[in-house]
């Protein structure tokens, strides 16, 4: 079995806490944190860069000696309002102190510094719709190629409605082979509503050397290292998740898995 599926690891402070070693990977980092009003967080980025992504709640946010004030709108992440969130540089920290409970993501990828510190959302993040039937779902895009907010880090958010498949027809991006494909690790961060629900995340290769299914509670994260990683949300349950990836180049180029491309071809003529 490999080790995809992460539990939280407790209900409070950091429960989650992914790096590209614990990972076996080179890239993608993911933390989250549940803060209580006045408990903070507070990390040096290092080699990193780091988009702060507030799931769910308020919270004050600074890096070095900017201020950017209380930020965040969203009280329950199934709200769909587009979310705040904050680029940190690499070479640079980040503190965050909760003004009410709190639902922290941290996002993080290899950068040199360089950048400035800047919000990055509400402004500019449009709720988009994606896919046909069963497979329409809709999208916040963070941080994709398209703005030109990080080095490394891309970024989104995906709510897929009760019933319906989303990262699907089944995908990958497993191969620094430009423009037909780039090599990006991923993370899913998911949540159910309502909270006691479950999902589910196949995890697979074409060549089966990799083949691995998931009942994903709300909490979890599932790791993508490579291959296709379609997931399913059950009759009577919104799916919500937290995307990461990152690799070589900021650029995401993915192939459908040939046996399913049909799919994508027949709702994209």
């Amino acid at each position: 079995m490999a080790d995809l599926l992460r539990k939280p690891t407790g209900t409070s402070g950091k429960v989650h806490e992914i790096t590209p070693e614990s990972a076996n990977w080179g890239y993608v980092g993911f933390g989250l944190y549940h803060l209580k009003p006045g408990e903070t967080a507070t990390e040096q980025t290092g080699e990193t860069e780091v988009i702060l992504v507030l799931v769910e709640g308020k919270a004050e946010i600074s890096s070095e000696d900017k201020h950017f004030g209380e930020l965040g709108d969203r009280m329950n992440v199934f709200e769909r309002k587009p979310p705040h969130c904050v680029y940190i540089p690499a070479g640079s920290s980040w503190t965050v102190t909760a003004t009410t409970d709190c639902t922290l993501g941290v996002c993080t990828a290899p950068a040199k510094p360089g950048r400035e510190a800047q919000v990055i959302g509400p402004a500019g993040i449009t709720l988009a719709e994606r896919g046909k039937g069963g497979n329409m779902r809709y999208i916040f895009p963070i941080a994709m190629e398209d703005r030109d907010v990080a080095d490394s880090l891309l970024v989104t958010e995906v709510f897929t409605p009760s019933g319906h498949w989303s990262s699907y027809p089944p995908h990958r991006h497993d191969e620094d082979n430009y423009p037909e494909m780039t090599y990006l690790e991923e993370t899913y961060y998911h949540r159910l509503n309502p909270e006691q629900g479950f999902g589910f995340q196949r995890v697979f290769t074409e060549d089966g050397s990799l083949d691995e299914t998931m009942a994903v509670s709300s909490g979890d994260v599932v790791l993508v290292p490579k291959g296709h990683h379609p997931c399913g949300s059950p009759y009577g349950y919104e799916m919500y998740y937290l995307n990461v990836m990152a690799g070589p180049m900021r650029k995401w180029r993915f192939q459908n898995h040939p046996d399913h491309d049909w799919i994508f071809k027949r709702d994209n003529p």
